[in-house]
């Protein structure tokens, strides 16, 4: 292998979103730094002192770090162009949602279905 061919920075972004502002950072990284050690590079708490640096989950492109087959955040060795994104906690369990939505439209049809037989009623009425 020729030493020239080894570039001596490569450029990843760091990425981080909160429903009213995001936030991407360019950095230019040396060959060998891991997606851990990129969000710490990027100073992106700065901006975000609510993220926690050591324990939050990342992933590159979508894809979780530490799962699927994906080696760890600390253990990924960042290729040049790569993304790391900075993943947020659920604030509420997605099942939960999926009910009380569910719930609200039932209580929505039903009340729709009171109003057109009280309509329907009146206009018999008359």
């Amino acid at each position: 292998m020729i030493e020239d061919d080894i570039p001596e920075t490569i450029a990843v972004e760091v990425a981080y979103a909160l429903p009213d502002k995001q936030k991407i950072i360019s950095l230019q990284v040396s060959p060998g730094t891991t997606a851990r050690q990129a969000v710490v590079v990027s100073n992106i708490v700065s901006t975000f002192p609510e993220i926690d640096v050591d324990g939050a989950t990342l992933g590159i492109f979508s894809h979780t770090l530490g799962t699927k087959g994906m080696p760890a955040a600390e253990a990924y060795v960042l290729q040049p162009q790569d993304r790391v994104e900075i993943y947020r906690g659920l604030i509420a369990d997605p099942k939960e949602v999926r009910k009380q939505r569910a719930a609200k439209a039932r209580e929505e049809r039903a009340a729709q279905k009171a109003e057109a037989k009280a309509a329907t009623g009146k206009t018999a009425e008359v």
